[in-house]
């Protein structure tokens, strides 16, 4: 799903973009898609990276991220290219991650390590995050980037991060100031001791805290402090824990939601 005023600027690249007609993408009115003569992943990601470049040069796209993420058609598929993450919303493109809850039990009941992001960040400076997440690249395994997310974001050595649990996924799509979000997240549940705390990295966050799930609960429900997409993981885990149980008026709808 490309936005109508970038359909000028990549016809602008020469040949590495064509116009397709109506009929070809399902009667939607038209478009626009990477020329039929890049045939391998290999020539349609040099081409993407070529088109990234001069759009950057034009200033339609105002940076890159230097990390690249493979452009799927479903999850499983084998990659048709692999393009900068920066610019996924730019072609509506599929886009996956992982998010991992980190929790633990005591006497009182359910409690959730929650994370300050940094006020240097680009995206939610400031606003709370979960133990661990991040965007799945090219090249590594969903175990693997979640070895080295937990690694990166928490401090988690690789045995205590393969005990996290996957427990399912959610999935959303959102405009942003690029383009289109179109995002699914596996969850992953992770308890931990009450000996382990949590130590931030790579600088994303400035400090973790251990909330009681109430006290998360109300959050999420009452503020807007989370960052846009971690308030879907949250609500999930506090589907699954019976935290918020059948009888709320919203629960048919919030479970319907995280997986639309």
């Amino acid at each position: 799903c490309v936005r109508a005023d970038l359909v000028d600027p990549l016809s602008a690249l020469g040949d590495v973009f064509e116009a397709v007609s109506a009929e070809s993408v399902d009667g939607s009115g038209g478009g626009i898609a990477l020329a039929a003569r890049f045939t391998t992943p290999d020539q349609r990601s040099r081409a993407l990276a070529f088109a990234l470049d001069r759009l950057l040069a034009a200033g339609v796209l105002k940076k890159l991220r230097r990390e690249a993420y493979p452009v799927l058609t479903r999850w499983g598929a084998e990659p048709l290219a692999t393009i900068d993450r920066g610019a996924v919303p730019l072609f509506g493109l599929k886009s996956f991650g992982l998010h991992v809850n980190g929790y633990v039990r005591r006497a009182d009941g359910l409690h959730l390590w929650v994370g300050k992001r940094a006020m240097d960040r680009g995206i939610a400076p400031g606003q709370y995050d979960n133990l661990v997440a991040g965007g799945q690249p090219a090249g590594l395994t969903l175990a693997e980037n979640l070895v080295k997310e937990a690694a990166e974001e928490a401090g988690l050595d690789a045995a205590t991060a393969l005990t996290a649990r996957p427990v399912g996924h959610i999935a959303y799509r959102m405009d942003n100031h690029i383009g289109l979000k179109d995002d699914t997240l596996f969850c992953f549940d992770l308890e931990l001791g009450e000996g382990i705390v949590p130590r931030n990295t790579d600088g994303e966050v400035e400090r973790f805290e251990l909330w009681p799930v109430a006290r998360v609960l109300e959050s999420v429900r009452d503020t807007d402090d989370w960052k846009f997409n971690v308030n879907l993981v949250v609500i999930d885990f506090l589907i699954r824990h019976g935290i918020i149980g059948p009888d709320h008026p919203e629960y048919l709808a919030l479970g319907q939601g995280l997986r639309r």
